[in-house]
């Protein structure tokens, strides 16, 4: 089956299919809406054959429906049709788990998706379970207050790099992963990794979105 793997980012939307070896995008943003995006992403890829769609939407997917309206685009994505938009079978996941489901190796794996906002999975024995970290106290505000894109433009790379690395210490005692991945556009602004983590690549999500169609868990 050749699929077409969307990857929904608040500054860009990625797109790779079966058998394809460069990925395309456009930019997405506040004017984003799900028959714009479904329009654009038709016409880019329209000399490329897919016969399924598996999209990361960035935020909480249930039973394979959009629950929540994304922070950094338009409106209109938890009522949207995808399957009927795109005329084929289509499968959606949160971002950061489809990212992750295609980061896992085997064991427990921590995933933290650090772009505009904050993306966070873990995937048990391939069973994948998204999560909401992002929006968890910390400190004087949340979790992607200080991990996410307006960290790093308030306090500079530097403090951002710190908060990183301890909340990642917050997290491992809850979770006792035995991988941790990084991803997410801002992981490269990241010098030192912290202790047991690897960094992400957005390759990942692509591989995530295929394999979405050979493992249903937690989906």
């Amino acid at each position: 089956m050749n699929i077409l793997a969307i990857d929904i980012g608040g500054t860009n939307i990625k797109l790779l299919s079966t058998g394809q070896a460069e990925p395309r995008k456009f930019p997405s943003g506040k004017t984003m809406t799900p028959a714009r995006m479904v329009k654009e992403v038709r016409e880019l890829v329209k000399d490329w054959k897919y016969e399924a769609v598996s999209i990361g939407y960035p935020g909480v997917i249930k039973k394979g429906r959009i629950i929540t309206e994304p922070h950094n685009l338009g409106k209109g994505w938890t009522k949207f049709n995808f399957r009927k938009a795109f005329k084929m079978p289509v499968r959606i996941m949160n971002d950061a788990a489809m990212q992750a489901l295609g980061s896992y190796k085997d064991g427990v794996l921590l995933f933290l998706g650090l772009g505009t906002g904050l993306g966070s999975a873990i995937v048990v024995d391939g069973a994948v379970l998204p999560m909401e970290i992002a929006h968890l106290p910390y400190k004087k505000g949340t979790f992607e207050d200080f991990l996410g894109l307006r960290g790093i433009e308030k306090m500079g790379k530097k403090k951002w790099r710190r908060h990183v690395a301890t909340c990642i210490e917050r997290l491992v005692p809850a979770i006792h992963p035995d991988d941790i991945v990084l991803g997410g556009g801002k992981a490269k602004y990241l010098k030192d990794l912290p202790k047991g983590c690897r960094l992400g690549n957005n390759s990942f999500a692509f591989e995530g979105g295929f394999r979405m169609w050979e493992n249903t868990k937690g989906l």
